[in-house]
């Protein structure tokens, strides 16, 4: 799955719906995505440069595209479904090092092109899969994609009739002249044909219905059958791409083009339910989201699609209101949050904005809002009860504060000697074990489950005690470490923080049960 003209036209979101419809006809599918930067992963891009880092359940920081492919598919990616040009380059340069390549110059074609094959080829292998769809990140003529074209191109002639090339491009509509342009299309298959590339399959990007004697024409310019053009209109939901595609015969074009039989539909009945109910709501339920990036679309995407699915299976449109911790103050905190029916509270990292999520926090605690906090919002809630309940005036974080007194959230002991920011935090999936009868446990409807984490600091155990006399109850806790997972307060509707990041599980065939109960809560009051 290659891309042109422009990027962020939503490769990831056509690859993770092509999956969708294979994974439907019965084929073993998987994903994966190439980043060309240098970075060795995104674990230490902040939002701004990248949105959101998604955490595998192996613990791999990985680009937020694999948020979509698991959404969309149920499948568990890992380390190897995300690969960037800093990887490959590491791992050549540690295998010169080593003296594998026998005193050889080492240069781009062919030990740098070899590597990103093996990843192609090797993620295949180890899976058992019928289909590997990979993206290539940016777009075609990129200076930082040319090894993987090259790569590309050398597997299709590898392959043969194994592989198939997919160009997503983009046809935009000139308002002033009132016409779609097929130029940039033109020009990017021309770029990917330079390159020895000839896409089988041209999905056009757009805003407005492309004719059909214009799909014929951009196939005569582009050398591709008439009917393997195809559009990709605006919908109104990325979880209509699906349907649309298939409507479109995507799905039949890519198994008749290897050689596949194409009797029979993909079996998408809880898809369309899913669907159906989204379309059907009726009701609204309002969600204030509280954090310092929600001016970025995609810096709390997981999040945001997590609460989106949570409200439709509750039957319910969502209005998700996003809110700027850094603008909320006891003096507009009132106005800020009262119409809302729940809140949320981000995760992040630093000071910037940490003392509007204390606000919005003990507002939403005395005034019985459902609440939910996620990470850094877990450990908010942890800090604004032990100023404000406790009577510990200066009680913070040792992340925000390395001298409070009251350190009542710590650095883990096993960060204390870390130096590299790179990989080094507390991730992946891990058990937690919840206390019977508590929230959390009645939301899981189990009393031990796994979830994933990506975080350095954590409730201090030695607080634990003062905490739970006071009425905050520590009701998850990692059985072999007894790290605090997992804190609510019993009394009151719904006020629970999870040190995990419960969103990174949540697709649309199977929401996570913790968004569901958040959003029932929410809906109740």
């Amino acid at each position: 799955m290659t891309g042109g003209v422009v990027s962020s036209l939503g490769k990831g979101i056509i690859s993770a719906s092509l999956a969708c419809l294979l994974k439907a006809r019965g084929y073993r599918v998987t994903i994966q995505k190439f980043d060309p930067y240098i970075n060795i992963d995104p674990g230490t891009l902040n939002p701004y440069e990248h949105g959101e880092c998604y955490v595998t359940a192996d613990g791999t920081e990985t680009d937020l595209d694999l948020g979509h492919y698991e959404r969309f598919t149920d499948m568990r990616t890992s380390r190897a479904n995300n690969v960037t040009t800093g990887r490959i380059f590491k791992t050549v340069i540690e295998k010169e090092r080593r003296g594998d390549y026998l005193g050889k110059t080492v240069q781009i074609v062919p030990h740098i092109t070899d590597e990103i094959r093996r990843n192609v080829k090797a993620l295949g292998n180890t899976g058992d899969y019928d289909f590997v769809i990979t993206e290539i990140g940016g777009t075609v003529g990129d200076i930082e994609s040319q090894p993987f074209i090259e790569s590309v191109r050398q597997l299709r002639w590898e392959l043969g009739d194994d592989s198939l090339c997919i160009h997503l491009t983009y046809v935009p509509y000139l308002h002033a002249a009132k016409e779609l342009k097929t130029k940039p299309t033109q020009h990017s298959v021309k770029v990917l044909q330079e390159v020895g590339i000839q896409p089988d399959v041209l999905v056009l990007r757009t805003e407005k219905d492309i004719p059909a004697d214009m799909r014929r024409k951009i196939a005569q310019f582009c050398n591709v059958s008439p009917d393997a053009v195809i559009q990709s209109k605006d919908l109104p939901s990325i979880y209509k791409v699906p349907i649309a595609m298939h409507e479109q015969k995507l799905d039949e074009i890519v198994l008749r083009k290897m050689g596949l039989p194409t009797d029979g539909e993909p079996d998408m009945h809880a898809w369309n339910e899913f669907l159906r109910k989204m379309d059907s709501a009726e009701q609204t339920v309002r969600i204030g989201l509280v954090g310092k990036y929600v001016e970025l679309q995609d810096a709390y995407k997981s999040i945001n699609e997590a609460l989106f699915q949570a409200a439709t299976y509750c039957d319910r449109k969502l209005d998700l209101v996003s809110i700027h911790s850094e603008k909320i103050t006891p003096e507009n905190v009132d106005s800020l949050l009262e119409g809302m029916d729940g809140v949320v509270v981000a995760p992040g990292f630093g000071q910037r904005g940490i003392e509007g999520k204390f606000t919005a926090l003990r507002w939403c605690r005395e005034h019985d809002v459902p609440t939910f906090g996620i990470c850094l919002g877990m450990q908010c809630m942890v800090i604004e009860y032990a100023r404000n309940v406790l009577g510990l005036a200066d009680a913070n974080s040792t992340e925000m504060h390395p001298t409070t007194p009251h350190p009542v959230i710590d650095l883990m002991e096993e960060q204390k000697s870390i130096s590299n920011m790179g990989g080094t935090m507390r991730l992946g999936e891990y058990d937690c074990e919840l206390r019977p009868g508590s929230k959390a446990a009645e939301a899981y409807g189990a009393n031990m489950v796994r979830e994933r984490h990506r975080h350095r600091f954590e409730f201090n155990d030695s607080y634990r005690e003062a905490f739970e006399q006071a009425g905050m109850q520590c009701v998850g806790r990692n059985p072999r470490t007894g790290l605090v997972e997992v804190v609510e307060l019993p009394e009151k509707r719904w006020y629970v923080g999870t040190q995990y990041h419960p969103e990174y599980s949540s697709t649309v065939l199977r929401p996570n049960p913790i968004f569901l109960s958040f959003m029932r809560a929410a809906i109740a009051r």
